[in-house]
């Protein structure tokens, strides 16, 4: 069964279009996170699943109904906002059941409901509180709890933990996860920090002006980006850019220069790719390793200690830094030569058009 199904949706202010031709079906339990920059409709698509914006174009379906002309109200949706917009002079129970008394549901269904929120979220503690005397994770678990009193068919999440320091958001990531398996709900979360998008979803939904890039697990994405844009969002650090020349292809891979020096082979699909193309290889961070003799040198610029793990800026020319990992304490410092060594089987490759090149099939690699 699809929860929630989008076909064709569009969105214009004006003369201005902002969300184009969005397709999407998203199933039932399932929790999709959109991620992407500001700007690139994340929030817009959310709202108008919501039924707070109106749609330009095309349609939404929760379940079989079609809700474009639906009020927000009647779409059995529930949203929990980045402000928790919880009101201040109403405690924590009144707060959980205003929703259900305006639509006059009997008092001990309230009860029962807000009862049974509360010792989902663990605020049982809380219900006589008004919101001045809660933290902030305390009242985006009451911002939450009367979404749930509702029992809605869809949860949306605007942004919920924005607002909160890290490590309280590092929590309540945890917190989602756990209440999402708990509920067994659709969970449609909006999201620019890819930490979050990467550790909360079942599907991740990339998106940059107002289109979707593109749409999987977050370890698909992250281990196959469709093109430049997916590969360098994706990861903290981001992925290295290295740009390159095609020198040859074969049933095995690309041969390549890289333009900061040295030759290697990519085991990319490369049938393409033309000699003397200009391409660009990618390389992640924990891929790349401080060695004695290496594919790449160049001054190492910045160090930066992280605990488990160091990264190591390395300027390769003028226009060039390469991000390593090295593990635990390294030993090197600001100022010194140093050489990086990996191999090309870790590396990504993307064509002039910065698509990627894809992984050789195990029948072509044989060929």
């Amino acid at each position: 069964m699809t929860d929630l199904t989008l076909r064709r949706v569009i969105k214009r202010y004006g003369d201005e279009q902002v969300v184009h031709g969005i397709d999407l079906d998203i199933r039932e339990r399932e929790f999709v996170v959109f991620v992407g920059p500001s700007g690139c409709g994340k929030s817009t698509l959310l709202r108008m699943i919501a039924g707070l914006e109106p749609i330009s174009g095309g349609d939404v379906h929760i379940g079989d109904t079609r809700v474009n002309d639906v009020p927000a109200g009647k779409r059995g949706v529930a949203m929990v906002f980045q402000n928790y917009a919880l009101y201040p002079h109403m405690t924590v129970r009144e707060n959980m059941s205003f929703g259900l008394r305006n639509v006059n549901t009997p008092k001990t269904e309230i009860r029962q409901r807000v009862d049974e929120a509360a010792a989902i979220l663990r605020i049982e503690p809380l219900l006589e509180r008004r919101p001045k005397d809660m933290s902030g994770g305390q009242r985006q678990r009451v911002a939450i709890g009367r979404a749930i009193v509702r029992k809605p068919k869809v949860f949306l999440f605007d942004e919920p933990l924005s607002n909160l320091d890290a490590k309280l958001r590092v929590q309540m990531r945890i917190e989602l996860a756990r209440l999402h398996r708990q509920l067994k709900a659709t969970m449609i979360y909006v999201t620019h920090d890819q930490v979050e998008a990467m550790t909360l979803a079942d599907r991740m939904v990339v998106l940059r002006d107002g289109r979707i890039e593109q749409s999987g697990p977050p370890a698909d994405l992250y281990e196959s980006p469709c093109n430049l844009f997916v590969a360098g969002f994706l990861g903290s650090p981001s992925m290295n850019f290295l740009p390159a020349t095609v020198t040859d292809h074969d049933a095995d891979g690309v041969w390549v220069d890289l333009a900061a020096g040295g030759r290697l082979h990519v085991p990319r699909d490369g049938s393409g790719l033309s000699p003397g193309e200009t391409v660009t290889v990618g390389l992640r961070p924990e891929h790349v390793r401080p060695a004695d003799e290496g594919t790449l040198a160049g001054s190492l610029e910045v160090v930066e200690h992280l605990g488990d793990q160091t990264l190591l800026h390395i300027r390769l020319g003028e226009d060039s830094v390469v991000i390593a990992r090295d593990e635990g304490r390294s030993a090197h410092t600001a100022g010194e030569n140093i050489q990086l060594a990996f191999s090309g089987s870790t590396c990504h490759l993307f064509d002039g058009d910065g698509n990627a090149c894809p992984i050789l099939s195990r029948d072509a690699a044989i060929t």
